[in-house]
């Protein structure tokens, strides 16, 4: 029997070369090896079961995994040590002989089968999904005598036809294959297989009578198809997003330019299609200009942001200096159902913003009479562990006057950044071999990081301030901390609640596409995306804007 389910998408030829010959493959080796056994110990007693190969093929109807009936196809069914012809009467024959001789007849056979099977995959003008199933053989076959057998069975499914896609039909096709490759659920926000695939069926018709000009519709219809997904983070990037996020990710046009307009950008938790602003650079250009934590960015020189990434966006803004950009922001005024929305463009000149993330540290003597030492991490980056350890240096040597009684770490605005920066950073904190984080892909296998114990405070407390843009590296970063009993959570809301894994897949069309590929769990098994931190203490007054001895007034 086959010892997995097989399924063959083929948007292009050297996948479907790459499909069949990992079939033949698959089929040759047990082949190979069941025949090997039945020809050094084969025995009567032991035939029925000693060989595996394909038999003819026959059409019938697959059956999908609920048992409803699909349109014809071809079943090749397995055949299980059944008859194979005798070889030439001879009186002197051992019977050994003929079994070894059923045992090569039968080895020849399957391989050749099983070629003509993958070539049929190579030059069929469709996709082909494989899988295995039984089929009941009536009495008449040629390979089977006496009453009916239900065998093991490989389905071949015709699905789409490749060969009468449209350009943008074969876009569609695409962006939904490197998805479906990829996406960490593989229940596909409980569509399941089959509602997954009608979803690229309705994309596809809605794209059939579109051109070169038709853009929008296109991307109109993979947005729709996506969205059925439930993830916001899994989106269509056009060539100019895809062009800006690779160039700014891989040192090009865009990260040469170091001149922005000094903002730090999240993926809005209420329209989620956009982007908003989380903080702004000290004496930045969009400081001065009125920006505000909260905006939302919904065009950047005429260009709609819709759709695009927190990285997208901003390589978008960034720049020549001296060069102006202009940026539409939306902004909420007003809490629940009174609030409003007023949409302002501003004129925004790039210049070298100075790093608005530098860590700063602080002290302050508690009500109760305690030393707070404090450390502000704006963002996480490949300089966060080196700053880190200097500023923990700089609050416990031997030169600072005061003793300190604990430490208060100030993740509030965080939006993340760099997550392997997260991870470090919570081992400066952690005894050896404590859990940190686990990553799992969409087959389940955890990928664990744990702390190495080098260098780490573990012996003054410490108090984790956050608030509602605490997100991505700063939540690995609270969670590993709280769920080891290492700190005190202390914040009004809970955190963002982002926790899942981005891959960007390009597409034939020089577009791409950001698909999740995995996701976060904390050393307690807690998935926070959607759902956040839960502070363990809720301070009465504790905004974006309040000082840390305000935040803890209530707690040391």
């Amino acid at each position: 029997m086959l010892l997995a389910n097989i399924m063959v998408n083929t948007p292009s030829s050297a996948l479907k070369h790459f499909a069949a010959i990992s079939f033949l493959f698959h089929i040759t080796v047990v082949s190979f090896a069941t025949n090997a056994v039945a020809f050094v110990h084969h025995s009567p007693s032991k035939r029925q079961f000693s060989r595996v190969s394909l038999i003819s093929p026959q059409t019938f109807k697959c059956r999908s995994r609920s048992g409803r009936g699909r349109s014809p196809t071809l079943l090749f069914p397995l055949q299980l040590g059944h008859d194979v012809p005798d070889p030439p009467n001879d009186d002197n024959d051992a019977p050994e002989t003929k079994s070894r001789f059923r045992s090569v007849y039968h080895h020849v056979t399957s391989i050749g089968r099983s070629a003509a099977l993958a070539a049929a995959i190579i030059f069929a003008p469709a996709t082909i999904q494989i899988h295995p199933q039984t089929a009941q053989i009536n009495d008449g076959h040629d390979l089977l005598r006496g009453s009916n057998h239900v065998l093991p069975t490989i389905c071949i499914e015709k699905t789409t036809a490749r060969a009468a896609l449209t350009e943008n039909q074969q876009l569609v096709a695409d962006t939904w294959f490197a998805v479906t490759a990829q996406f960490f659920d593989q229940t596909f926000h409980g569509l399941g297989e089959d509602g997954w695939r009608q979803k690229e069926r309705e994309a596809i018709r809605a794209v059939a009578d579109t051109g070169p000009d038709d853009e929008e519709v296109v991307d109109q219809a993979i947005r729709t198809m996506l969205a059925a997904l439930g993830d916001p983070y899994t989106r269509y990037l056009p060539r100019e997003k895809y062009e800006a996020l690779t160039n700014y990710a891989t040192g090009g046009k865009y990260a040469e330019k170091s001149a922005g307009i000094g903002v730090q950008l999240l993926e809005d938790p209420k329209m989620k299609e956009y982007v908003m602003v989380v903080a702004t650079s000290a004496g930045g250009p969009a400081e001065e200009a009125g920006v505000q934590s909260g905006d939302i960015i919904l065009e950047v020189n005429g260009e709609s942001m819709e759709g695009a990434t927190a990285e997208v966006v901003a390589a978008k803004c960034r720049g020549e200096a001296g060069e102006n950009v202009q940026v539409v922001f939306l902004r909420r005024t007003g809490d629940g159902s009174s609030s409003e929305l007023s949409k302002e463009k501003k004129t925004l000149t790039r210049r070298s913003v100075r790093q608005a993330n530098p860590i700063t540290t602080s002290t302050f003597v508690s009500a109760q009479g305690k030393s707070i030492g404090v450390i502000k991490i704006p963002s996480f980056s490949t300089e966060t562990v080196n700053q880190l350890v200097d500023g923990l240096r700089s609050l416990t040597s031997n030169d600072n006057n005061q003793k300190l009684d604990a430490i208060a770490i100030d993740i509030r605005g965080n939006v993340g950044g760099y997550m392997p920066a997260g991870v470090d950073a919570a081992k400066l904190f952690l005894p050896a071999r404590a859990h940190i984080i686990a990553e799992v892909d969409q087959s389940g296998k955890l990928k664990g990081y744990d702390a190495d114990g080098i260098g780490a405070e573990t012996s003054l407390p410490i108090y984790l301030v956050v608030d509602k843009r605490t997100a991505s590296a700063s939540e690995i970063f609270a969670a590993a901390l709280q769920d080891n009993n290492r700190a005190i959570v202390v914040g009004v809301t809970n955190t963002f609640g982002k926790g899942r894994i981005q891959n960007v897949q390009p597409l034939e069309n020089g577009g791409g596409v950001a698909v999740t590929r995995a996701r976060y769990v904390t050393p307690k098994g807690r998935d926070l995306h959607g759902v956040g931190i839960v502070p363990n203490r809720h301070p009465t007054k504790c905004e974006s804007n309040d000082s840390v001895r305000t935040c803890l007034a209530d707690v040391v």
